[in-house]
């Protein structure tokens, strides 16, 4: 399913490119009036192939839930058994993000990709565990590469599941207590910055505490032997992808690969993915590194205060569309912005040109 998925991913095509920015020079407004949406929008018509892009509408959250096996080693403040009760607040509508999609209109889907306990079933919960936390990266490899493989085909079948029942924007979410520090360790990987860089405070947490968090970072990459000149060439596409799916298992999460598996699927679909923050950050670094055409199909919602987000950001090329120093997750980020990016289409294809208005443009 991954090899049948990333043979369908496609770059951004030229020619539509070309014409939504032709078009956009030619609405009723000065050129480049509304800046980065106007990017957005040609962004978005060659993710699609065509201009003006579809609607990036109805749209569909996916909050991808797990445990770390590094929460051991007193990364976060906050219990572990936080996760499941989270999932059960998602389920229940109670969370901040179940407050933003009823704003924005978006269903929310909650999926089980390695709770460390088992959940019952619940409406609006999917079942994909593929096991119960991830051991301890510090340690040792977080997960084998079967199950890093697993747990992409996972994100792979919620994304098919969700775009065929109608969704035409996939947006990120996450869930699982300790997963900031196994994103600085991906983002350190793939962008070949020190763990000092990229290491944020996570849920917040006092000096101390954050100090220990970067050297138990730089202790993952060096007890799987990542450093070295693994990161430039996996952020560059060079290295091969079993190598971006070592270094995957080795200091990832499981909701990382399903979310890098959500974004591949979503890409060889041509339907836009919007991501979170720096949870979605690092899992986009996998995804890009096992093929970066897939940048071509993603929109960065939000730029959050977690250092590591800015860096995997500037490694993908990406410019997030608010700066609302967000660090909470679960897709908050990404569903505020979504009806931007379905402004920023609105005004592609609805628009009227000089001619079409009879507006006099001005004389060049």
């Amino acid at each position: 399913m991954l090899a049948e998925t990333l043979a369908e991913i496609r770059p951004a095509d030229p020619r539509a490119l070309a014409e939504a920015r032709s078009h956009h020079d030619r609405l009723t407004k000065p050129r480049g009036s509304l800046g980065v949406l106007e990017d957005v929008a040609i962004r978005l018509a060659g993710a699609a192939g065509v201009s003006p892009p579809p609607m990036p509408e109805p749209a569909a959250l996916a909050i991808f839930a797990a445990d770390h096996g590094v929460h051991a080693r007193g990364v976060s403040p906050w219990p572990q058994e936080v996760t499941v009760q989270m999932v059960a607040n998602f389920l229940a509508g109670g969370a901040v993000a179940n407050a933003f999609a009823a704003q924005a209109g978006v269903p929310v889907t909650v999926v089980d990709v390695g709770v460390a306990t088992d959940l019952p079933e619940a409406p609006g919960l999917v079942n994909h565990k593929i096991g119960y936390g991830t051991a301890d990266l510090s340690r040792g490899p977080a997960m084998t590469v079967d199950q890093a493989v697993q747990a992409l085909e996972a994100g792979i079948l919620v994304a098919r599941n969700l775009m065929a029942t109608g969704a035409r924007c996939l947006i990120t979410g996450d869930m699982g207590i300790g997963n900031t520090t196994a994103s600085a360790a991906l983002i350190s990987v793939f962008t070949g910055k020190d763990a000092a860089e990229v290491t944020g405070r996570g849920t917040g947490i006092d000096d101390a505490t954050h100090e220990r968090k970067v050297g138990i970072v730089r202790e993952s990459i060096r007890v799987n032997g990542l450093s070295g000149d693994l990161p430039t060439e996996l952020a560059s596409g060079l290295k091969a992808p079993s190598e971006a799916l070592r270094a995957l298992a080795a200091v990832g999460g499981f909701e990382h690969a399903a979310i890098a598996g959500f974004i591949l699927c979503g890409a060889a679909a041509r339907v836009p993915v919007i991501l979170d923050g720096v949870i979605a950050g690092a899992a986009a670094l996998v995804a890009a590194a096992l093929d970066p055409a897939v940048t071509d199909h993603c929109i960065a919602g939000h730029r959050s205060v977690e250092p590591g987000h800015s860096a995997a950001l500037d490694q993908l090329g990406l410019r997030p569309l608010v700066d609302l120093e967000l660090r909470l997750g679960e897709g908050t980020g990404g569903l505020l912005a979504h009806p931007m990016v379905c402004a920023a289409v609105r005004a592609l294809r609805e628009v009227a040109t000089f001619d079409s208005a009879g507006v006099t443009e001005k004389p060049v």
